[in-house]
């Protein structure tokens, strides 16, 4: 790899750390707000948002160290299956929240996008190299 080319798994682990750092935040400066889009079957909804954040959080700086990487790899790629649920609930309900758009606009690009954020986190993680990595073949038997 050439010096000055930047290091690809490390720039998308800065973004998507940054990303969960600032979903963490939000979900615990202002966990009422996601409320609306919790699913009715989740028991106690505003401690889990407050979980949810905390998740965020502790995922970000594990992403960010090496002894931590790959576990908040997983971690991470799992939160996002886990959340899957409230995004779909927002999208089909119509739930407004602030500062996010109402329109199929912004609903079906997020929910198209989710299954990336599991790819991201396993990606910048090292779990997985799909699709940058070159597939060495072997000889045929």
């Amino acid at each position: 790899m050439p010096v000055n080319q930047p290091d690809r798994r490390g720039v998308m682990r800065l973004i998507l750390a940054t990303l969960y750092v600032v979903a963490g935040i939000v979900h615990l400066v202002s966990p009422d707000s996601f409320l609306p889009i919790v699913p009715d079957w989740v028991p106690m909804p505003r401690d889990v948002v407050l979980v949810t954040g905390v998740c965020e959080l502790g995922g970000s700086i594990a992403l960010m160290t090496q002894r931590w990487r790959r576990a908040a790899g997983y971690m991470l790629a799992l939160y996002a299956i886990c959340v899957f649920p409230a995004n779909i609930k927002h999208a089909v309900d119509g739930i407004h929240l602030s500062l996010i758009p109402d329109s199929w606009w912004y609903h079906a690009p997020r929910l198209a996008l989710q299954p990336v954020l599991v790819w991201w986190a396993l990606y910048c993680s090292d779990i997985i190299t799909w699709p940058f990595a070159s597939v060495a073949m072997g000889p045929r038997r």
